[in-house]
């Protein structure tokens, strides 16, 4: 496919989410940019542009873009803002994050998506502060705490603990939390030091979030 057909098709998702009531500018402007193409593996890149969520390796998938902006606006992502993510999966959520200036720490649990998502971010932010970890995403990432901002690409059995202790005094976690074939988003806020709001949302389905603090598995 040629550059100006990924180009036009770019544009029209952002007209698409902008349709669908995202009303972030800095999450529009970010999906203008971004190329969700070089995260696509060969067979899916002409269906890039889709609002749909498309297979990657290890039986994951890179979420439907509509999804990847509504936790992108849910997060009130500033620039400078310090982003955990849990569950790199393709990349294209920590690119997205990247492009809005956001410093973003990501952990992927699958080593070849670990390897393969680093280097397409590296490649495409030479310059820009993406930290990629392989390990348990369940645990967070205390050496970098607290965030202003966790995002989980998963769907947890419950909120793990951990994360709620490294998020910043009015910081926000976006994570999908119910069984393993379905989820409620949920927008938790932290308010002080020990109390928490919790902003139940909509319906998703998410593959489940494997680790000390999640679902068990392989």
């Amino acid at each position: 496919m040629s550059r100006h057909f990924f180009t036009e098709a770019r544009a029209g998702l952002v007209h698409i989410l902008r349709e669908r009531g995202i009303i972030d500018e800095a999450v529009l402007q970010a999906f203008g940019v971004v190329p969700r193409e070089h995260f696509v593996s060969g067979p899916f890149k002409q269906r890039a542009y889709e609002d749909i969520a498309l297979p990657i390796d290890k039986h994951q998938t890179i979420s439907q873009p509509f999804t990847v902006a509504r936790m992108t606006e849910l997060l009130e992502v500033k620039p400078n803002h310090t982003i955990l993510e849990i569950g790199t999966g393709s990349g294209y959520q920590a690119a997205i994050l990247a492009e809005m200036g956001a410093s973003v720490y990501t952990i992927e649990r699958h080593f070849e998506l670990y390897t393969a998502s680093r280097s397409i971010l590296k490649e495409l932010f030479p310059a820009t502060a993406i930290q990629c970890r392989f390990g348990d995403g369940t645990i967070g990432w205390s050496e970098y705490a607290p965030y202003d901002g966790i995002v989980v690409t998963a769907g947890a059995p419950e909120i793990p603990d951990a994360l709620l202790k490294q998020l910043k005094i009015g910081g926000h976690l976006i994570i999908p939390v119910g069984n393993e074939k379905s989820q409620i988003m949920h927008c938790i806020v932290r308010e002080d030091e020990s109390n928490y709001a919790d902003y139940p949302l909509e319906d998703v389905s998410f593959v489940p979030l494997i680790g000390k603090q999640g679902w068990s598995g392989s």
